[in-house]
């Protein structure tokens, strides 16, 4: 029932992006997944990485066969479009094949399998579709968001920005200096954020063909939470960041032409009219709230996943603040986001406790006063940087620290290795 409901609830989500999108002249999430069935999709590797997801409830005879039709098909559409003489313009020329074989599979689940062997196939299938239904779905919420908010709250958040020392404009400037090989290495990290994702939830998930089961919580479902909760947050403090406000990507719309070099003049914030393109997608910062749930569920697996999930948290922090994309103060606000969706989550996974809802409840009150010293104290904070910049890491680290603290009382205790007793020496 639950994830019949789950997935009810998903179902008039999409539907509703679907008609929004449509109110602006432009195809919403279902039309744009509906296309990739034969048209080249946006990201071919997003396609296998969900295929990955929906095979961990196969056996590996049956993994083998289903990549090898997905690679077949690929093959078999990218030789009929070079015969028929179609250029592939946008997009990547392979990724078809993964989707047609998940939609294949839940064909199978409903004509071929019975009872709790078609409800694990199914919920395979419903596990690799959520992952691109949510990067659909996150295209239409940015479009949204453009055509809402027509004011940006940059300089508050820029303002505010003042009282952590500006680090988007340092972390510019470092970026630069690195040249093209280090803005390709952070790009790649910061575009290919879901694969990452995939890595870690198939070590969490690669008992589920054994056990015919799925564990009670993995990252997968945090994933997906922060991606549909966290586009409601940029309705209420639309940010671009500061490549747009204050850099050249802004055209005209930009406040002046400062990133990285100069930060900008503490004055008086105010919203500023900005374009209806350019998505308002910075508070909080989705991408390093991703990264730090990443980085949380790689700390159980083996040393190699767990230095990966270090890389990809520290690259994910440097391209955020690197190529302009999010201030200072909205990377903190995406920590505490993170880690307040994941309480939540483990919290309700285990059964409610006192320990449980005490945290999601300091998250979610730390993030409220986040967001409203932005919007309420920008001034105060630029203006005594040495008293609110340390505030607002000593809150944010407030609420890693009893993050740690309750998810410690929640881990099963080992029990103590008893030593053997003395044993009488014979006569």
């Amino acid at each position: 029932m639950l994830w019949a409901a789950a997935g009810a609830v998903a179902l008039g989500f999409l539907v509703s992006l679907e008609i929004a999108a449509r109110h602006y002249g432009l195809p919403g999430p279902i039309t744009n997944q509906a296309k990739e069935v034969i048209f080249p999709p946006k990201s071919g590797f997003l396609l296998y990485a969900s295929l990955a997801l929906t095979m961990v409830v196969l056996t590996w005879r049956q993994r083998f066969i289903a990549l090898g039709v997905a690679v077949g098909i690929d093959v078999a559409l990218l030789v009929v479009r070079w015969a028929a003489g179609i250029r592939i313009t946008e997009g990547h020329p392979f990724g078809n094949g993964a989707l047609w074989v998940i939609l294949g599979q839940a064909v199978i689940a409903v004509t071929r399998r019975t009872g709790r062997e078609r409800v694990l196939l199914l919920k395979g299938v419903g596990l690799g579709l959520l992952l691109v239904a949510g990067r659909k779905t996150g295209d239409a919420w940015l479009l949204v968001t453009s055509k809402t908010r027509p004011a940006v709250f940059d300089q508050y958040a820029a303002t505010a920005d003042h009282a952590l020392g500006n680090p988007s404009w340092v972390a510019g400037r470092i970026v630069r200096a690195t040249g093209p090989i280090g803005g390709h290495v952070l790009d790649y990290v910061y575009i290919q954020l879901a694969v990452a994702a995939v890595v870690v939830a198939m070590y969490q998930l690669r008992n589920v063909a054994a056990e015919r089961r799925f564990p009670r919580h993995h990252l997968v479902r945090t994933f997906l939470v922060i991606g549909l909760l966290g586009p409601a947050v940029y309705m209420v403090f639309p940010v671009v960041g500061p490549v747009f406000a204050y850099g050249a990507e802004g055209g005209n719309w930009a406040v002046a032409n400062l990133w990285p070099d100069t930060p900008p003049p503490i004055n008086a914030p105010h919203p500023i009219p900005f374009d209806e393109i350019t998505p308002r997608n910075c508070m909080p910062s989705l991408h390093t709230a991703w990264a730090t749930t990443i980085f949380v569920h790689s700390r159980k697996g083996p040393r190699i996943l767990r230095y990966a999930g270090t890389f990809w948290l520290v690259a994910t922090l440097g391209a955020t603040l690197g190529f302009g994309y999010h201030y200072g103060v909205d990377l903190l606000a995406g920590v505490v986001f993170a880690l307040t969706v994941e309480a939540a989550l483990r919290a309700f996974a285990r059964g409610w406790d006192r320990a449980g809802a005490r945290l999601v409840a300091q998250g979610a009150t730390v993030f409220a006063v986040l967001l409203a010293s932005y919007r309420c104290l920008p001034m105060k904070m630029a203006e005594h940087p040495w008293v609110f910049g340390p505030l607002l890491i000593a809150a944010t680290g407030s609420v890693v620290v009893g993050y740690l603290r309750t998810t410690r009382l929640w881990e099963p205790a080992s029990a103590p290795v008893r030593k053997p007793e003395p044993q009488p020496e014979p006569a």
